[in-house]
């Protein structure tokens, strides 16, 4: 399984994810479930992936080649020359309605589920930072004012931090170690999640990924873990008692 989250904020875009893919309790693999497409100065969009393995990548590779078509070929239209990010995320929803058109059939006469889903972030000159989560029948849906972030995979665990500290107004300082503390608690609670993590910046208007892999040995997010669950023993021995 996987967890990834993402968050829209004023000051621009914050999202995360871990790298486990399980196909059994003895098959553990490292893949990465995020992705960058970028024309630095103009514009950025973010991906990342859940669910089943070989439809989010048949989706990443028929977006990457369709951006290789662009160099040779006039008229092909792609995440990076479409007139908006909204299309983008029509353009990965058409790209997951193909594959899955192509692929679901055989992926499920073989036993294995072919559900998949991906959150496309970014940002074009001209547009303000957008957030969309496309689902497997390629429809998608969009984070707004009231719900400023949205989750793929094992979510449940990390939700409750997100639902209590992040707003539009939330700095990106503060929206990282949201992000970190939400992906620690599904770590802490879910075995098929797991290090490493992948964690990615957009600044508004500046049109740029900033990326950062985080090892299990990171030491600001060894801090940021243990720091929390001692908060949180801290927390639970202080709250008032119930007599009964």
């Amino acid at each position: 399984m996987t967890y990834c989250v993402g968050l829209k904020l004023k000051a621009g875009l914050v999202l995360l994810s871990d790298t486990r893919t399980n196909a059994g309790l003895d098959n553990i693999s490292r893949y990465r479930k995020m992705f960058i497409f970028e024309t630095t100065g103009e514009r950025v969009i973010a991906l990342m992936a859940a669910g089943n393995l070989s439809v989010t990548q048949g989706v990443v590779n028929q977006l990457q080649s369709d951006i290789d078509r662009s160099a040779e070929e006039d008229g092909v239209e792609t995440v990076l020359n479409c007139k908006s990010i909204y299309r983008a995320a029509q353009l990965v929803g058409q790209a997951m309605r193909d594959v899955q058109t192509r692929d679901r059939a055989s992926i499920e006469a073989s036993g294995a589920g072919a559900d998949a889903s991906i959150i496309v972030a970014g940002e074009r000159l001209g547009g303000e930072p957008r957030l969309f989560l496309v689902y497997t029948a390629g429809n998608f849906i969009e984070a707004g004012e009231d719900t400023p972030y949205l989750q793929v995979g094992e979510h449940k665990y990390g939700k409750p931090i997100l639902d209590r500290v992040i707003r539009p107004e939330t700095t990106l300082e503060e929206a990282i170690k949201a992000v970190l503390v939400s992906m620690d608690s599904t770590l802490r609670s879910n075995l098929s999640v797991g290090m490493p993590l992948d964690l990615c910046v957009i600044r508004a208007g500046r049109f740029h990924a900033d990326t950062l892999r985080i090892e299990s040995d990171h030491p600001e997010f060894r801090q940021i873990s243990d720091s929390w669950a001692n908060t949180l023993r801290v927390g639970f021995h202080s709250l008032p008692k119930i007599t009964i």
